[in-house]
C-alpha cells in the first residue's frame, strides 16, 4: 500500500511543477503590480501577451523538440532547433514592438545652462547657489525582446532539466523495481530447491519404517502431512512467525527420530519460550537435511546435536553432527549453497554463517537480525 501511495505521488509529481510554475508566472503582474485604487487589466493583458510566445516555446520544446531529437541522440539538431526557435521568436517580438515606434520624449532642459537673468552679486554674497550638476537621463524599462531572450532560455534550461530529472527517477524507480523482482524470483526458485529434496528423503524414511513398523509408519505419515502444509503454504510467506519455524524443525526432528531410534543420539535444546518475532521461511531445513544425512552412520556411533537461542534481536542456530564423510569427491548436496544464497539476498551482511569441520564434528552456526 505503502508503495504505490509512492508510484501515485511520484506520477504527478511532474504536472504538478508545471503547472505551479505557469501560475507563478501569469500571476505575477497581479502579485507584483503597484496599483494604487484598483488593477490596471491593460497592464496586466499586456504582460501576459508577452507571455503567450514564451508558452508555445515551452509547448515546442516539450513535446516535439526533447522527444524527437534530444532524447534520440540527436543533440546538435536539439541544440540548433532551440537557437532557430529564439531567434524566430525575438524578431517577431521586435518587428511588432509597439513600445520601440514611439518616438521618445524630449531630453529635459539641461541645468548647467541658466536661461534665467543673473542674479546680483550682493545676492551671491547672502546666499551661494549650490554646485550645478548636469541631469542625467531616465533610462526606460527593459525592452521586451530583450526580456523574451532571457526568459526563453531559463525555461528552457529549466524544462530540459525537469524531463532529464523526471526522466532518471523513472529509470532508477524501474531498476529498482526490477531488482527486487529478481530477487523474488531467486527467492521462490531457492524454495523450489528445498522442498522437493526434503520430500524426497523423507519419504525414503517412511518407506523404511514400513517394513519395520507400521503404527509408527502411520503417525510419520501424519507428521509428515503436517509438514507438507508449511512447505506449500507457509513458505509462500515472506516472513513466518518463528514459533511456526520452531514448530517445523520440531516435528522434522521427532520423525527422524523414528527412523533411527536408538542408533543415533539426537539431542535438542530450544527454549520454551519463543519470541514473537518473524523470520524468512525454511531457512533451517537444509541444515538439518544436511546434519542427518552426513552425520549418520550404520557402522560407527552418531550423534545429532540441534540448538536454538535468541540473544539480543538475534536468533542462533547451531547443528552439529558426527563426521563420518572422508572422501572429498562426496556430494554434499544443494543444502548450505542454496542457504547461503539465501542469507545474501535476504539479509545482505547481516547475517553469519560459520562452519567447521574436524575428524570427528561437523558443525554449522547460523546466527541472523530478528
Amino acid at each position: 500500500m505503502k508503495s504505490s501511495l509512492r508510484q501515485y505521488s511520484f506520477k504527478y509529481f511532474e504536472p504538478f511543477i508545471i503547472f505551479a510554475f505557469w501560475l507563478v508566472l501569469f500571476a505575477s503582474p497581479l502579485l507584483f503590480g503597484q496599483f494604487e485604487d484598483h488593477i490596471n487589466w491593460d497592464h496586466v493583458f499586456k504582460v501576459w501577451k508577452n507571455h503567450l510566445p514564451l508558452f508555445g516555446l515551452f509547448l515546442v520544446h516539450r513535446f516535439l523538440l526533447m522527444p524527437l531529437f534530444f532524447f534520440k541522440g540527436r543533440k546538435t539538431t536539439y541544440f540548433v532547433s532551440i537557437l532557430i526557435l529564439i531567434i524566430a521568436g525575438t524578431s517577431l517580438i521586435y518587428a511588432f514592438d509597439d513600445n520601440l515606434n514611439q518616438q521618445p520624449p524630449p531630453p529635459p532642459p539641461d541645468r548647467t545652462e541658466r536661461p534665467f537673468e543673473k542674479p546680483h552679486p550682493a545676492d551671491l554674497e547672502k546666499e551661494p547657489l549650490p554646485p550645478l550638476r548636469p541631469r542625467q537621463g531616465n533610462k526606460g524599462p527593459i525592452p521586451v525582446y530583450a526580456n523574451f531572450i532571457v526568459l526563453a532560455v531559463l525555461l528552457v534550461g529549466f524544462d530540459a532539466g525537469l524531463q532529464l530529472t523526471m526522466r532518471w527517477a523513472n529509470l532508477e524507480q524501474e531498476k529498482f523495481k526490477l531488482q527486487k523482482e529478481s530477487v523474488e524470483n531467486q527467492l521462490a526458485f531457492l524454495r523450489n530447491q528445498i522442498s522437493p529434496h526434503f520430500f524426497m528423503n523423507t519419504l525414503n524414511n517412511i518407506h523404511a519404517l514400513v517394513d519395520i513398523d507400521s503404527e509408527e509408519a502411520k503417525q510419520a505419515i501424519v507428521k509428515l502431512s503436517n509438514l507438507m502444509r508449511h512447505l506449500l503454504y507457509d513458505s509462500e510467506e515472506k516472513q513466518n512467525p518463528i514459533k511456526k519455524e520452531v514448530d517445523f524443525v520440531q516435528s522434522y526432528i521427532e520423525l527422524m527420530r523414528l527412523r533411527y531410534s536408538d542408533k543415533v543420539k539426537i539431542e535438542v535444546d530450544i527454549p520454551s519460550e519463543i519470541p514473537d518475532k518473524t523470520v524468512s521461511p525454511l531457512l533451517f531445513t537444509s541444515l538439518l537435511e544436511n546434519a542427518f544425512k552426513h552425520g549418520v552412520s550404520y557402522n560407527h556411533p552418531s550423534f545429532i546435536k540441534i540448538a536454538m537461542s535468541f540473544p539480543e534481536n538475534r536468533l542462533n542456530f547451531v547443528v552439529e553432527n558426527s563426521n563420518h564423510s572422508k572422501k572429498s569427491d562426496a556430494p554434499s548436496g544443494i543444502g548450505l549453497e542454496n542457504t547461503r544464497k539465501r542469507l545474501d539476498l535476504l539479509y545482505k551482511s547481516a547475517y553469519d554463517l560459520n562452519v567447521t569441520e574436524s575428524d570427528e564434528k561437523y558443525a554449522v552456526n547460523l546466527s541472523i537480525p530478528i
